[in-house]
């Protein structure tokens, strides 16, 4: 058994999976049928708010405590709403320094809104896929309108009321063939801090009993791969595109996660938990205080129980969640075994085992090529910037 977990992270959703917003490929949106009785009331109440923010502290003995607030769409929640989750954390800090991030679509950001994240510091994730073409493809609203400008206006919001951001970038079928074309489009906007998500998800012919379409890798029943999945090797040539222009004439000025993820582990230091020996550090809270072992596994089977009716810290070093840590690499396939990049993938992210390995046994990850094809091209030139770096130091 390993050792226990004292610091973790919780992925907050304070509004559930309701969001304002309707984009296709979200696999979060339809987690709202687990739970069919919230309907009215899908906000987090300042119960669960006060006694999560207190436990959080509490359960952990880091000096630093990172609150990360997503959704669904975190704004629904109101301006009041984070006025009372930074007084409670200023009640409850005990001396220890509290960080925000913050993950938003930017629809509903306002002066209000810009002015608290630069009060008290909120780290801002604005979400947004590259140029006008890129973005719109797949994030509209309701109603089908684009969703582009709005982004923009909120970039623009943030800059003028200093408050830091950086974006997020969902990697699809549709814009996976243009990586300098949205390498490009998130520096014209003003972005400095990217990091790109490769979209990877199954559908389900017929719902599972939950109801639920976007399913987990051991499902069995007849699926395919979603049509806006990145097609693997194509993800890999997206990175390596982007890494070659940023080498070349971007390092120090413009920070993309992807890679410099990789290098704290070339250097070292701790990867993202996708590319880390085992996972189980990073939990997802729902509205209710219901706890999950990863966001990628909210399913009725990966919930650990309820912050009202359970200890945190007894959830997070549960069996069953330190199962699905060491999952990641008891369970890695034999291709990995043997591949000369496994020192810095280490399988990927147990959501994506889905493929057969070269001798027929599942657990190979979908993006495994397109893994090989970035990571062979980029560490090396790593390692030689690595070596500038503290040559220069």
């Amino acid at each position: 058994m390993q050792n226990q977990i004292e610091n973790f992270q919780l992925l907050s959703k304070p509004t559930g999976s309701v969001c304002n917003i309707d984009c296709e490929y979200c696999f979060y949106l339809e987690k709202e049928k687990l739970y069919p009785s919230r309907k009215k009331n899908w906000q987090m109440d300042e119960e669960t708010l006060q006694y999560y923010v207190k436990t959080n502290i509490e359960s952990q003995s880091a000096p630093v405590i990172d609150f990360i607030w997503q959704g669904g769409e975190p704004t629904l929640a109101g301006l009041e709403f984070f006025e009372k989750a930074v007084a409670y954390q200023q009640r409850y800090a005990q001396g220890k320094q509290i960080n925000n991030f913050f993950q938003t679509n930017g629809l509903n950001l306002t002066p209000s809104w810009a002015q608290f994240f630069h009060r008290h510091q909120f780290l801002i994730g604005l979400s947004i896929d590259g140029n006008a073409a890129h973005h719109n493809r797949y994030r509209r609203t309701k109603s089908g309108k684009d969703t582009y400008d709005k982004v923009i206006e909120a970039i623009a919001l943030l800059k003028k009321y200093q408050v830091e951001f950086n974006t997020l970038t969902v990697v699809s079928e549709h814009n996976v063939h243009e990586p300098l074309e949205v390498y490009r489009a998130l520096k014209a906007v003003g972005s400095h801090y990217m990091q790109f998500i490769p979209l990877v998800e199954r559908v389900a012919n017929q719902a599972d009993e939950n109801g639920l379409f976007l399913i987990k890798p051991d499902f069995s029943e007849p699926c395919q791969v979603a049509p806006w999945t990145v097609p693997s090797a194509a993800y890999g040539h997206f990175l390596n595109t982007i890494f070659d222009e940023w080498a070349k004439k971007d390092i120090g000025q413009y920070f993309v996660m992807n890679f410099e993820q990789t290098m704290t582990q070339l250097i070292g230091g701790k990867g993202s938990c996708v590319f880390s020996e085992e996972c189980g550090a990073n939990l997802a809270l729902e509205a209710n205080g219901d706890v999950y072992s990863c966001d990628h596994f909210v399913f009725p089977d990966n919930k650990l129980g309820n912050i009202h009716q359970s200890n945190l810290l007894k959830m997070v070093n549960s069996d069953q969640q330190i199962q699905f840590s060491q999952s990641k690499s008891k369970d890695i396939s034999v291709d990995c075994l043997q591949c000369p990049v496994k020192a810095v993938c280490h399988g990927g992210c147990p959501k994506h085992r889905f493929s057969l390995s070269s001798n027929g046994i599942p657990n190979k990850n979908y993006l495994c090529d397109g893994y090989k094809v970035h990571f062979s091209h980029c560490v090396p030139p790593m390692k030689e910037i690595i070596r500038r770096v503290l040559q220069s130091a």
